[in-house]
């Protein structure tokens, strides 16, 4: 069953889900960074996925994703969000669909049976997935990348070579790379490539952005309801994962309570 009226809403069974992190790490102001690999709860991940050849479809059940329980059949929704951190950010939340990795500061990598991530795409509909690039290690020099896909059609794409700016070479920096003109969306990743660089690791990953929200004053926060986030449906497999973009030069200690609705 969806929930369409605020009367089913009210009626829904709705669990939080807490997301903090308790370890600041460096970054550059005004770019996205991970914090997956932090202390916190939940616990900290790997930041190197472990899989180059087909990449992989992580769910809540792998370390640094909070649990989410079943919906036993129902649809689940994201539906509210209390959000803070300690520094003047914004912080990004994603359905984690899809990751591969950790590849060379020279890759260049035809991926093979790469699993499908259709299951955690609402209505099979890939409009609005996003091709991001994750620091693994830092780099020596400024990596380009280039990426080749599917897109929301099942048509051949290819991201062009894209060159990250200079203060970006940080372990844990975090960049979205632009689709080719007239995409919308990914529905597989099939070539991954990487130049000019002499040293660092990356990983891909398909993100499917649920919500954003801005801190503009350090040591503060707010509550988005279900007229804020905008109510998108989200799975009891989804991998929540969060990038936060300070105005500073640390991530400080961010904290989210999640609110899920089915």
């Amino acid at each position: 069953m969806t929930i369409a009226t605020l009367d089913q809403y009210i009626d829904a069974v709705k669990e939080v889900e807490t997301w903090v992190k308790g370890a600041s790490i460096t970054t550059v102001a005004g770019i996205p960074f991970t914090v997956f690999d932090q202390v916190g709860q939940p616990g900290a991940g790997a930041l190197n996925i472990g899989n180059t050849a087909n990449g992989l479809v992580p769910d809540d059940t792998v370390a640094g994703y909070p649990l989410i329980a079943s919906f036993g059949g129902a649809a689940g929704y994201f539906s509210g969000i209390d959000f803070s951190n300690s520094v003047a950010c914004r912080i990004s939340l994603f359905d984690r669909l899809f990751a591969a990795g950790a590849y060379a500061f020279n890759a260049n990598t035809v991926l093979a049976s790469q699993p499908s991530f259709a299951g955690r795409v609402p209505n099979a509909n890939y409009n609005g997935l996003q091709i991001w690039v994750e620091h693994v290690t830092a780099f020596t020099g400024n990596p380009s990348f280039q990426i080749n896909y599917l897109d929301q059609d099942g048509l051949a794409g290819d991201s062009g070579v894209f060159a990250e700016i200079p203060a970006s070479v940080l372990i844990r920096r975090a960049c979205q790379i632009p689709l080719a003109a007239g995409d919308s969306g990914v529905s597989q990743i099939t070539q991954v490539r990487s130049t000019v660089c002499s040293a660092g690791t990356w990983n891909v990953m398909v993100l499917r952005p649920l919500w954003s929200g801005r801190i503009p004053v350090a040591n503060s926060g707010d509550v988005h309801d279900l007229l804020r986030t905008g109510l998108p449906q989200i799975f009891d497999t989804s991998a929540l994962f969060a990038l936060i973009t300070a105005d500073s030069t640390a991530s400080g200690y961010p904290g989210l309570q999640i609110e899920i609705a089915h």
